[in-house]
């Protein structure tokens, strides 16, 4: 296998392995006392959910993560995502304009990736006004 088609699944494995990595780690209290020190970790991490004692994790009820915080969480992650590319976008473009020494096909590439991201911006802006008064609107009052 050449090294070159070896590289990206090994950046996969390894980027997998920093997503996967921080479930398996149990960082307990000394004063706890609800958990025997030869617990094993899956079975602590079994009992995440069910409001029982010795629960992994600070959200040790049922009711914390309802499905709506969930899914404004991951509205709220995806936005923000979008806001760094905007952000990417407008220092690619301005680095574009600045070094593009007089030739106007450069300036005038650079001015359509900004006029690009600020509707982008606009765009991602109205959709986080919107998701928000659903969340808060409709939904919370479920």
């Amino acid at each position: 296998m050449k090294i070159k088609a070896l590289k990206p699944v090994l950046t996969l494995i390894i980027l997998t392995a920093v997503m996967v990595l921080p479930y398996f780690v149990f960082a307990q209290t000394a004063n706890t006392g609800t958990i025997s020190a030869d617990a094993n970790p899956l079975q602590m991490l079994e009992k995440v959910g069910t409001g029982s004692p010795g629960a992994a994790g600070p959200y040790n009820t049922a009711d914390e993560n309802t499905l709506p915080k969930t899914i404004g969480t991951i509205v709220n992650a995806a936005l923000s995502l979008l806001g760094i590319i905007f952000v990417v976008l407008i220092i690619y473009a301005g680095f574009n304009w600045m070094t593009a020494s007089g030739n106007e096909e450069s300036v005038s590439k650079a001015k359509k990736i900004i006029t690009s991201a600020v509707i982008g911006l606009i765009i991602v802006l109205s959709a986080w006004g919107i998701w928000t008064f659903v969340l808060f609107e409709i939904i919370a009052k479920l």
